[in-house]
């Protein structure tokens, strides 16, 4: 009977996880995380300019040294799920309560709102396939340009309008300017600006029901079908999934360096933009050194996501060697395509052409892909398929690792009781539809025009606290349970340069929340970090009276509410201090440029 409930058969109405995964399987399943390049290629190469490519490297490097602590610390918990968040929370555990929920919450508000971008995107792509904006240049528009000349002439209050804002401007092209735009909007379909209901909420951002919100929606309801079934079930999926993404991503990567595409001057006198979003080149002024830290700040969100690959461990069918082999493994694979993609991209187009609107924005990074090629019509729009199923592939990684970071943070004790439960193929479905609705609230967002950059903002507050956290976890595990068994054991001295990564990572938040159209960033992710608090507060002390259920802390070798002695002494709350005060300093001391 002990193995059939091992296996994950259902007992009552509640499942368990189920190990049915080997180091191979978790990692396809962390395989959506290379596409992450194209959620963001674009914004960073709008704020740091040429330094784009090197953003990225750095970011990736970073990612790959940190990656060997969450790999050790990971291999300690073979009878946890959840990833490095939930790892790394216990040995915060003995120095606060309320530390080790925020590592974990900040985890997973970082990693789900992949759900509601990579839907948006979709989304766009979507309406872009069936109901184009068409292009001002197109026969269609200049038909209609014909067809109405006369409906705008030189002496008209909106050609003096124009003029006025556009100093120079002669009236003929004036009119030719307010006749294309006409052009374009009279024959735009109405879905495109079709809009249920826009609000604004207070202190964040601008929501709209609109296309774009009830197709993600649609798109998020598919995923969950999907997941539904499983880890088994997401790891075949994903994998197929992989293959058809990964393998011509990598072409596309490949292809301009071998072929000679790759324009030198596009590459080289590596120098921040006078101002984010500008084609021209600045210094290395404090404005400079801003704009660059913050491109460091969001690539974190992407490069460093392959950590996710350590969120099965209890499903690993023998996570003493899988462990490991699935983030090393999946470092590899996105050191491969997080070099070669942006390098790429901004080879062969340049800061200027990785400033056009369908690239900032997700939306037109197909049709780039297809230009890196020489690509024909029809092979570009295999791309835009090939882009679908790349954000499929992300936001399937995204849902079945966040959902089980709430998953166990609800089995430890940290998360509201409800989220404790798997159904009968063990997928924390609760978790899952706690992720969907959450996401719908933040596809509303993402689905205006401003307010993309603003989830992705805020929700990297949570994943750099998240990656300060656990990445001094290492050495706190270390002082505290260095007796606890490690089937992987990092060299001491990559425990301690990542310790001091996190206190870079600590400089990027502080400098960089700011930089990407909201000056409020840092303050709003700082709120919503905190409102986990008064849950867990509300949990431990008064559901479960204090108390953390049986089994929470039994990897640590603490039997009962024993937390164990702080060997560490005053080193925890001293490197909270410390990273506290370079957040803030760097907060203070990097502006943006005028």
């Amino acid at each position: 009977m002990t193995d059939i409930v091992e296996a994950g058969i259902a007992s009552g109405t509640e499942g368990k996880l189920i190990r049915a995964l080997d180091w191979k399987g978790a990692f396809w399943v962390a395989a959506g995380v290379p596409p992450l390049v194209l959620f963001s290629i674009g914004g960073i190469a709008g704020t740091t300019g040429k330094l784009a490519f090197v953003v990225w490297i750095i970011s990736m490097v970073m990612g790959f040294l940190q990656s060997f602590t969450y790999a050790e610390i990971a291999g300690m918990f073979g009878n946890k799920s959840g990833g490095a968040s939930v790892y790394g929370a216990t040995a915060w555990l003995r120095y606060s309560k309320f530390i080790a929920p925020l590592s974990v919450w900040c985890n997973w508000f970082a990693w789900s709102p992949v759900l509601s971008l990579g839907c948006a995107i979709a989304a766009g792509y979507i309406l872009n396939a069936f109901f184009p904006i068409p292009a001002a240049d197109s026969q269609m528009v200049l038909d209609w340009i014909a067809a109405h000349a006369a409906s705008v002439t030189a002496d008209s209050p909106r050609v003096a309008e124009y003029i006025a804002a556009h100093a120079g401007t002669t009236p003929d092209d004036a009119v030719k300017a307010l006749l294309g735009a006409d052009g374009v909007a009279a024959l735009t379909p109405a879905i495109r600006s079709w809009s249920l209901a826009s609000f604004s909420i207070p202190y964040l951002a601008t929501a709209n029901i609109n296309a774009t919100f009830f197709i993600g929606g649609i798109l998020m309801l598919i995923i969950f079908a999907i997941q539904h079934r499983g880890i088994s079930e997401t790891a075949s999926v994903q994998k197929w999934l992989a293959i058809i993404v990964l393998v011509p991503l990598l072409i596309i990567g490949l292809y301009p360096i071998i072929s000679g595409q790759v324009v030198a001057a596009n590459v080289t006198g590596l120098l921040p933009p006078t101002a984010a979003y500008t084609a021209s080149d600045g210094t290395w002024s404090n404005g400079g050194w801003t704009l660059f830290l913050g491109g460091l700040y969001i690539a974190a969100w992407s490069t460093y996501g392959f950590e996710t690959a350590v969120c099965y461990t209890r499903e690993l069918k023998n996570p003493k060697t899988d462990t490991f082999k699935a983030i090393f493994y999946s470092g590899l694979a996105c050191c491969l395509f997080f070099f070669l993609v942006p390098f790429a991209f901004q080879g062969v187009l340049g800061h200027a052409g990785m400033l056009a609107p369908g690239i900032v924005d997700g939306t037109g990074v197909a049709e780039a892909l297809g230009g890196l090629i020489g690509a024909g019509r029809v092979i570009t729009q295999l791309l835009v398929v090939l882009m679908i199923l790349a954000l499929f592939l992300a936001i399937m990684t995204a849902m079945a690792g966040s959902s089980r970071t709430l998953y166990q943070g609800s089995k430890d004790g940290w998360l509201p009781k409800y989220l404790d439960h798997a159904n009968e193929h063990g997928a924390p479905t609760r978790a899952m539809w706690t992720d969907f609705a959450f996401n719908l609230f933040l596809l509303a967002i993402a689905s205006d025009a401003g307010g993309y950059f603003f989830v992705l903002a805020v929700s990297n507050v949570g994943y750099i606290i998240f990656n300060f956290l656990n990445l001094n976890s290492g050495w706190i595990h270390r002082i505290d349970s260095g007796h606890i068994e490690r089937p992987w054991k990092a060299p001491s001295w990559l425990i301690g340069l990542n310790t001091v990564l996190a206190f870079v990572n600590a400089l990027f938040l502080g400098a960089g929340a700011k930089v990407w159209g909201y000056s409020n960033a840092l303050w709003v992710g700082f709120i919503f970090a905190a409102l986990i608090l008064p849950v867990f507060a509300y949990r431990h002390y008064v559901r479960d009276g204090g108390k953390f259920p049986a089994g929470a802390m039994e990897d640590l070798g603490l039997i009962g509410q024993d937390l164990g002695v702080k060997k560490a002494g005053m080193l925890p709350y001293l490197a909270l201090v410390g990273g506290l005060a370079i957040v803030l300093f760097a907060n203070w001391f990097f502006q943006l440029p005028a």
